[in-house]
């Protein structure tokens, strides 16, 4: 029996080093436990950056949340709402994901069943991938608010916050199906929440894998680059030196100020974007393309690498609250750039 229990080896879902199995010479045969499958410096390090990230994560946001509450309702700007809703799926990830981690690392195997397995499974995407559209949402926006102003439509913010909650739940909907629990073979007191026996090749895991890194990485950095590079380019091309005829001085100078600031704005977001989750997908694709070696890294930078896709959540308060959520005497630079263009210039359908 021994011996056919040897070469049985489950993945764990973190992207860990496999259940190993070790048989002893003597009577009393054991199998130890793997640096994945017990408490290591690893799970220390998720416990306390994931903690540190709650508190600054729910600070942020719920002094945007406060802010825009205390504005009036009928004053509140699409771009506001968007806030809104932003800050609400940054909450999201703090209060359902980052507890399920640091709890999870503590505990380091499943003790809470299959359906909450999955239930959570879902929730660990659903906040990061609503995060995410709301971005493109912001972003696309901004791009009809300052480059085709007569196309702006209230209902049209309404209906892209609707499709960006849609949208992520469904992307979310398959974690529900692929986690559940599994029991070691050999070890049978040790149950883990894992993705194994779900796809029938590992080249069908790593195609869903990489579709999803397109939808919450890809896809919205391209729209971010897009909108906001176009958004600069146009007031860069109206304060040309060539068309300064065009316009008043008046003019002139909001435009340059705003030119100013949207290039602050633009490289800040992007920038930001970038490293909140360029690490994390970096050790994804690493662990894609070559597992064997991705595994030999130190447990704390695995985690370390992972954590840092939860940073966004914390970022991002930081960074639309100083661009956009401004005391009322004071507008945003976007919102001065809306103005401008539209009073200043004939941008056309």
């Amino acid at each position: 029996m021994a011996d056919a229990q040897v070469n049985q080896q489950i993945e764990d879902h973190r992207n860990l080093p496999d259940w190993s199995v070790y048989v002893g010479n003597s009577s009393d045969e054991y199998f130890p436990l793997t640096i994945d499958m017990r408490f290591n410096s690893g799970h220390f390090l998720s416990i306390m950056v994931y903690s540190t990230l709650m508190v600054f994560s729910a600070t942020g946001n719920f002094t945007v949340l406060s802010i825009l509450a205390q504005r009036k309702v009928r004053a509140s700007s699409r771009i506001n709402i968007m806030l809104a809703h932003l800050a609400i799926a940054d909450l999201l990830v703090t209060f359902l994901m980052m507890p399920l981690e640091i709890g999870w690392a503590y505990t380091v195997r499943w003790n809470a069943g299959d359906l909450l397995c999955r239930v959570m499974a879902f929730f660990r995407t659903f906040g990061l991938y609503l995060s995410s559209f709301i971005l493109i949402c912001i972003s696309v926006d901004r791009y009809f608010a300052v480059l085709k102003p007569l196309k702006v439509h209230d209902n049209r913010a309404h209906l892209m916050i609707i499709a960006a909650w849609v949208a992520s739940g469904l992307c979310s909907l398959p974690q529900a199906y692929i986690f559940h629990l599994e029991q070691h073979p050999n070890i049978t007191n040790y149950k883990q929440c894992v993705t194994y026996h779900a796809f029938e090749t590992e080249v069908y895991e790593i195609i869903y894998n990489v579709l999803g890194m397109c939808l919450m990485y890809t896809f919205p950095l391209i729209v971010i680059l897009f909108c906001y590079g176009s958004i600069y380019y146009e007031i860069f091309s109206r304060t040309n030196p060539k068309n300064l005829e065009s316009f008043r001085r008046s003019s002139i100078d909001v435009l340059g100020r705003a030119k100013r600031k949207t290039l602050r704005m633009t490289i800040t977001i992007v920038i930001v974007f970038v490293v909140c989750w360029t690490p994390y997908y970096v050790m994804s694709l690493w662990y894609w393309l070559d597992k064997e070696s991705a595994k030999n890294v130190d447990q704390r930078i695995q985690k370390g690498l992972f954590l840092f896709a939860c940073t966004n959540s914390c970022m991002n308060p930081v960074v639309y609250g100083i661009y956009n959520v401004r005391k009322k005497r004071t507008a945003s630079p976007l919102k001065q750039q809306e103005k401008s263009c539209g009073s200043h210039t004939n941008v056309k359908a």
